[in-house]
């Protein structure tokens, strides 16, 4: 048997042993907290601000009211975005997109617009994936508060002495025109709204006069103030009108046809990429629960 005798060597190599040791775990101790410290920077703020954005919104005139609320809205959540809004009928909007108008969102009154657009145009495009029908409407006949009008409802409309009626070109227009064909009370294609004139529909009811308005906000505001005795808007137009105007009828899709508003990001030449991701943000946020219940207050449906 042998016999291993401990030596002043073999103590200093256990101690540098042991040293190593020590020195691996403070190591890994150090290389740990290095890794959990860049976890949490991650999870904190940008080392710098996103950059600031104006985003050109054309949108129908009837959504007036409620887009200026949640713009506001979304611009407090983020400042960086700024908008520019372009308030008027979709007939209208289209064509100057159409003429080269920057527009990076159009939210439209009727399908027909979108679709045009769609279909594309000279120096931009509709961007693939983000086009949502996002609301509904309802056409609405009214008058001012204590008219007397002897107009009961839409089927005799003629009993009125005048009448302020969007164009042709007008979605509202287009969905009330449609709705007189349905309904045999003027000659026409209900397909091809735009193809009936003032002049068509004032024969067709008896000589009733017709004050042409170019948007839907035009009409609202004419009979409010009682220059027309009745005239056609969307529902969501009399929210803030209650105290001006009296719903006589709601009309039936059946007679108008469904009444959609699409939304869809628009690029083009001089569209930035980062223009382009925030459009693309905010139409992704219009169809969140926030969004929807201030659509609703405007008395807006929503396609869910």
């Amino acid at each position: 048997m042998s016999l291993r005798i401990a030596t002043g060597t073999d103590g200093a190599v256990k101690e540098r042993k042991g040293l190593k040791r020590k020195f691996k775990a403070y190591a890994g101790l150090a290389f740990g907290l290095i890794l959990i410290a860049g976890l949490f920077a991650g999870c904190g703020k940008k080392d710098t601000p996103d950059a600031d954005v104006d985003l050109s919104i054309f949108a129908a005139k009837s959504l007036n009211g409620v887009m200026d609320e949640i713009c506001a809205a979304y611009t407090k959540a983020h400042p960086n975005v700024n908008f520019q809004n372009n308030y008027d009928s979709s007939g209208t909007l289209m064509a100057q997109i159409k003429e080269g108008a920057k527009c990076n969102i159009f939210f439209s009154a009727g399908v027909a617009q979108m679709d045009e657009l769609q279909n594309g145009y000279d120096g931009g495009s509709v961007v693939d994936g983000t086009r949502v029908d996002l609301l509904n409407n309802q056409v609405c006949l009214v008058t001012y508060k204590n008219s007397g009008t002897a107009v009961t409802g839409f089927a005799d409309i003629s009993k009125a002495k005048n009448m302020a009626l969007a164009d042709g070109t007008v979605p509202v227009g287009q969905y009330t025109r449609a709705a007189l064909v349905n309904s045999k009370m003027v000659e026409g294609d209900a397909s091809k709204p735009q193809a009936i004139s003032d002049s068509d529909i004032s024969k067709a009811l008896d000589g009733l006069e017709i004050n042409s308005c170019a948007n839907v906000g035009a009409v609202a505001s004419a009979v409010a103030e009682g220059a027309n005795e009745i005239g056609t808007v969307y529902y969501s137009d009399t929210f803030g009108y209650e105290n001006q105007l009296d719903i006589i009828e709601k009309l039936p899709n059946s007679l108008t046809g469904d009444v959609i508003y699409p939304i869809a990001a628009l690029k083009g030449d001089t569209t930035t990429s980062d223009e382009l991701e925030a459009a693309k943000e905010f139409i992704a946020y219009l169809q969140t629960d926030e969004a929807m219940s201030v659509f609703e207050k405007y008395h807006f449906s929503v396609n869910k």
